[in-house]
C-alpha cells in the first residue's frame, strides 16, 4: 500500500467556499491519487453570506469501512 503525500492522513475532508478554487482543490486531490468518498455536502454560511462545500476523500489504496 502506498502512503498519502506529505504525511497526510488516509481520510481528508476538504471544505471551503463553493467556488472554482474549491473545485480545483478537489480536482487536485483526485489527480494526486485521492478518490471521492461519499457525496459532497453544501450548507449556507450566514456569517459569510455564501455557500460552503465539503467533500470527503480517501487515499487510493485505503480500504474504506462503512459501519
Amino acid at each position: 500500500m502506498s502512503n498519502p503525500p506529505e504525511d497526510r492522513p488516509v481520510y481528508r475532508l476538504l471544505t471551503g467556499k463553493d467556488d472554482r478554487a474549491f473545485c480545483e482543490r478537489v480536482s487536485e486531490a483526485l489527480e494526486q491519487g485521492w478518490r471521492l468518498y461519499g457525496s459532497p455536502t453544501l450548507a449556507w454560511d450566514t456569517a459569510e453570506n455564501c455557500m460552503k462545500a465539503a467533500q470527503a476523500v480517501v487515499w487510493k489504496d485505503a480500504e474504506a469501512v462503512k459501519g
